[in-house]
């Protein structure tokens, strides 16, 4: 636990110390902002389709600032350069992954359906597809990262994150813990924020007990916060992913980069080597 802390402080001093690191949380920010608005405008149909542009944007300043930590970079133009020359290494193991994982819920549902009939609970068909995938997501998390640490190619970037968390189960069970911790701080502090913001609007809720709280659907949240909450929650969720989005990148980063081994780049002479079996770096 106390090498995924100090990788934790590690990201930090990198932000720190790269302030260009912020610019995939002011993309993300934007977009999140954005894609709130257009909920509230146009409703979800047309903002599901404008999900996927913004996710297939964002992978590109994903690429770019992992393949920036990986060389100590400090250069915008350099991040976008790498973004672009990174793009589909970090693209196409996101893919297979989520055919992969459409499968597996394509497959649990016929296979419910058939055993089944009518009768069949669609709540533990949820349930079961939520449990393969969640192991699925857990080793295949770094699949980014090690396509862009490694230079590797899509299954081999998969088999990668895998073969690294199968032999750091611990470090990695801890990274994901801090991980899950900094998004509930992240979203309770702006929560509270948001919550202290629009109080006003908010104020005929603290009248209503549990059960009625408990009723209440989002649609009736953004009819009470009216047109200017929906202006407040659009600048809360900037904000909020500003600070989250590189915090986790750099995190992300610097995590793999310390349990596989990696060799920081960024002054000296390159480091020749190779990973063994169990993702340690040997260097020549």
């Amino acid at each position: 636990m106390i090498m995924v802390l100090n990788e934790l402080r590690e990201a930090v001093r990198l932000i720190t110390k790269a302030p260009v690191l912020l610019l995939p949380g002011i993309v993300a920010g934007l977009l999140g902002a954005v894609l709130w608005i257009l909920l509230n405008i146009s409703g979800m149909f047309f903002t599901s389709k404008i999900v996927v542009i913004a996710c297939l944007a964002m992978l590109l300043f994903v690429a770019g600032a992992l393949n920036l930590i990986k060389k100590n970079g400090t250069d915008a133009l350099t991040m976008l350069r790498d973004g672009i020359h990174y793009y589909f290494r970090v693209l196409l193991p996101e893919l297979v992954l989520c055919f992969v994982l459409l499968l597996v819920f394509v497959t649990i549902t016929i296979v419910t359906t058939i055993s089944a009939g009518d009768s069949g609970d669609y709540e533990i068909t949820g349930m079961l597809a939520i449990l393969v995938m969640i192991p699925t997501l857990f080793v295949t998390f770094f699949c980014d990262t090690a396509a862009v640490f490694e230079d590797l190619p899509v299954f081999n970037s998969l088999r990668r994150s895998i073969t690294v968390v199968a032999s750091h189960a611990g470090e990695v069970l801890g990274f994901y813990i801090i991980y899950c911790v900094i998004l509930f701080i992240d979203f309770f502090v702006f929560a509270i924020i948001w919550e202290g913001i629009l109080f006003d609007k908010l104020e005929p809720l603290t009248h209503y007990n549990q059960t009625q709280i408990a009723a209440v659907t989002p649609q009736q949240l953004i009819a009470l916060v009216g047109p200017d909450g929906m202006w407040v929650t659009a600048v809360v969720i900037f904000f909020a992913l500003l600070f989250l989005v590189p915090l986790l990148l750099a995190y992300k980063a610097c995590f793999y980069r310390a349990i596989t081994g990696s060799p920081k780049s960024g002054g000296g002479q390159p480091m020749t080597g190779e990973f063994d079996s169990k993702g340690r770096w040997y260097k020549y």
